[in-house]
């Protein structure tokens, strides 16, 4: 680990120093935002596919809902455009509007006159459009890799051949294998300059182990807190003064996807806990077979 030494920083207003744990763990939802042009219809490609699948689909709805009531009114504007409908009759003049976006054509209700003619044409063009649009969302949004990684829900500070480390447990909880998968780990602390003024920065923690060809079932993520440490000398108190964070995230090929995936995580000082050290949860079956038990997977002992 030729990094281990090295430590890089970056720095933020401190106004971000509050909102830190929201942006690890949930975006920036938890960020309120001022003054920043907002994209509106140019980014609407990045709204339609950050939305829920529900989402998706329920605007889509909406969407060829609002086209068959425009064309509907559309074949309206000229009466007898349509052969087979009763005269006025809104709803026959939707449903054919429906047929037609849908290249149904049962034959009980077809274009009568150029101006029908005219608007089935641009109603198939338009069908043409939607479909490819929504083919396009939907598999985009469906076939997008997601990381199913469950993080320990607290860390432990314990001894490690006569070196406190901090721990903290990751799972695939989907099980299938993660290719070359990585970890980083920062400290998210408020420092004040000689000049007074407050920042936010990160500073680098080497991990013992930051790369793992296959991640399947858990890792235990380490970090020793000796002299080269941020962390050195630093105590939950410390911490807490400092407004620090422990910040996460993983990496790696999923092969069932062909694409890498991230997950990413944050520990406040409330959820390290000092000379502690995770339940055992690996062990041998009576049938001789290895046996991970995850209902220990957040426990922890005294060390």
């Amino acid at each position: 680990m030729a990094d281990d030494d090295r430590v890089r920083r970056q720095e933020f207003p401190s106004p971000w120093a509050a909102s830190i744990q929201s942006i690890a763990r949930d975006g920036a939802k938890g960020v309120v935002v001022v003054g920043r042009d907002r994209l509106g219809l140019n980014d609407l490609y990045h709204r339609v596919l950050t939305m829920s699948l529900g989402g998706l689909i329920g605007l889509l709805a909406v969407v060829y809902l609002l086209a068959n009531v425009l064309f509907a009114g559309l074949y309206m504007l000229v009466p007898g455009s349509i052969a087979g409908a009763r005269p006025g009759a809104f709803s026959d003049a939707f449903f054919f509007s429906v047929q037609t976006l849908g290249t149904v054509g049962y034959g009980a209700m077809t274009p009568h006159g150029l101006w029908a003619n005219c608007l089935a044409t641009a109603e198939t063009f338009f069908n043409l459009v939607i479909v490819a649009l929504s083919t396009g969302l939907i598999f985009t949004r469906v076939s997008r890799p997601t990381a199913r990684v469950m993080f320990s829900k607290v860390a432990v500070v314990s001894d490690y051949e006569g070196t406190p480390t901090l721990m903290f447990r990751a799972a695939n909880q989907r099980g299938n294998q993660i290719l070359e998968a990585e970890v980083t780990l920062s400290l998210a602390r408020q420092v004040t300059t000689a000049e007074g003024h407050a920042m936010r920065r990160f500073e680098d923690l080497a991990v013992t182990r930051s790369r793992s060809p296959l991640f399947v079932l858990s890792w235990l993520i380490m970090h020793r807190i000796d002299e080269t440490s941020p962390l050195y000398g630093l105590g939950r108190e410390d911490l807490e003064g400092i407004g620090g964070e422990i910040l996460v995230a993983i990496s790696g090929l999923d092969d069932t996807f062909a694409q890498r995936i991230h997950a990413r995580h944050a520990y406040l000082p409330h959820e390290i806990h000092w000379q502690r050290r995770f339940a055992d949860i690996l062990s041998v079956a009576p049938d001789g077979r290895r046996l991970i038990d995850y209902r220990l997977f957040h426990e922890v002992e005294e060390d």
